[in-house]
């Protein structure tokens, strides 16, 4: 054999080599994978399939085609959900970015207690949804309005869930307390991860902390940043128990999200119809994951 038919051999060799698989790691996968496919997969085929039919849930059916569909298109009720929730998830997004981003940058820094500080930043990201809204629901309907009476402050007088142009304000407030730790912590991890020498040699050359912060820290963290804002943006997409503890979509419908419309729908009946709504969002949510893999491939931390 020739000194090239070796080397050919070889190469062909590893390539089937790293090519292989221990069977193992198949039989590691497989219990996962027939879990999601009963509880996930399966599910929502047959959901998929209802959203073209008339059925209520139970009882017998008939396809009806893309009729379902149709009527989302011009439903007012629909229309304000998604209206409403991509509102709310683009303003809770920019509000928790900016200040997990800037209490990364101030728990990074040289101070006393950052350590502690770091702990009690991220206890609310422990405490259930549910809870948290129902203690601020209490805060909002009767503290704060106490406190403008006491005050004679006359726009805290009255609760901020009351009012339909303004109850959307609590509920980001309320969902960005919640979120900002979590978001904090990747800003930390980015931050950590740019070495000190970079900053050492700016201060060298005489840039100051802002200049610092402009032209080394946020380029240097923009992946994080990408990071943070689609997955912040799509798991406020499905934003469900802080506003049934806020507000219940209230008051009317003014703060009804998809989520919420999709489950009411189902509660009272409407299991085809809100069948098509969810699988509407369904393919809203794709369309933001393949958006965040093609703006995350390819895109490396600094090291």
């Amino acid at each position: 054999m020739t000194a090239t038919e070796t080397i050919v051999a070889g190469s062909a060799a590893t390539r089937r080599s790293r090519r292989r698989v221990e069977p193992i790691y198949y039989l590691f996968l497989l219990p996962s994978l027939v879990l999601f496919t009963l509880a996930i997969t399966v599910p929502g085929i047959v959901g998929i399939f209802f959203s073209f039919t008339d059925s209520i849930g139970i009882g017998s059916w008939n396809f009806i085609g893309l009729t379902n569909y149709i009527a989302l298109f011009s439903d007012p009720a629909i229309l304000q959900s998604y209206l409403f929730t991509f509102g709310f998830a683009t303003a809770t997004v920019i509000v928790v970015n900016i200040v997990a981003f800037l209490l990364a940058v101030g728990l990074t820094s040289r101070i006393r207690f950052r350590t502690g500080l770091r702990t009690i930043f991220v206890i609310p990201m422990v405490i259930s949804g549910i809870i948290i809204a129902y203690v601020f629901n209490f805060l909002f309907s009767n503290s704060v309005p106490s406190l403008g009476q006491a005050t004679g402050i006359g726009w805290l007088q009255e609760s901020l869930l009351a009012n339909p142009d303004l109850a959307w304000v609590a509920i980001v407030i309320v969902t960005a307390w919640q979120a900002i730790p979590g978001t904090l912590l990747i800003y930390i991890a980015g931050l950590l991860s740019v070495p000190g020498d970079v900053y050492e040699a700016a201060d060298i050359d005489g840039a100051n902390k802002r200049q610092q912060l402009w032209r080394i820290t946020i380029p240097l963290v923009a992946g994080y940043v990408v990071i943070n804002v689609i997955l912040g943006f799509k798991n406020f997409l499905n934003a469900y128990d802080v506003i049934v503890g806020l507000t219940n979509g209230g008051p009317g419908t003014a703060t009804r999200s998809i989520a919420m419309s999709i489950i009411f729908g189902f509660n009272s009946g409407d299991y085809a119809y809100q069948m098509a709504n969810a699988t509407i969002f369904f393919i809203v949510a794709v369309l933001i994951s393949i958006l965040q893999l093609s703006l995350t491939r390819g895109r490396k931390v600094f090291r």
